[in-house]
């Protein structure tokens, strides 16, 4: 199944309270059609924590047609469940590392340093070039103001 495919399949169920689990989710969304998956992510930030964690709110259905997921779109949003108005609407697709960078330069990214950024001794800089002059022969002095400069 391809990953657009199965967003057009999910929805995104939002405002869920603590008592609502992962059973609880499923008999309700069940009644629209074949659920396939509930997932309910968990606010656990460490590993060992997370069998004792409540939920981040939120939880995501999983039907086996896009049908079966507009219907339970078009009644379950902003009814109540639980004593709580939930949100449901499609799901969209995760970010992927880049767009989650927003306004971070692009230099901060590893694979950009990766495909662009050569060694020192490569790329020209101060160091390059004083190498490159010392392997053609010439020699390298001090200058008055502590840099090294080439004698010719």
């Amino acid at each position: 199944m391809e990953e657009g495919t199965k967003t057009k399949k999910t929805v995104f169920v939002g405002g869920i309270g603590d008592d609502v689990d992962e059973t609880v989710i499923y008999e309700h969304f069940a009644t629209f059609g074949d659920v396939i998956e509930v997932q309910l992510p968990s606010a656990a930030t460490n590993l060992h924590q997370q069998n004792e964690a409540k939920h981040r709110g939120f939880a995501f259905v999983t039907y086996s047609s896009t049908s079966d997921a507009q219907d339970a779109i078009d009644n379950m949003d902003l009814n109540e469940l639980r004593g709580r108005v939930i949100k449901v609407n499609l799901a969209r697709p995760m970010k992927t590392p880049m767009q989650l960078g927003g306004n971070r330069a692009v230099w901060e990214s590893e694979e950009w340093l990766k495909q662009h950024v050569k060694p020192l001794d490569q790329s020209g800089g101060v160091q390059g070039r004083n190498a490159a002059k010392q392997n053609a022969g010439g020699e390298l002095a001090p200058a008055e103001d502590g840099n090294e400069v080439m004698e010719e």
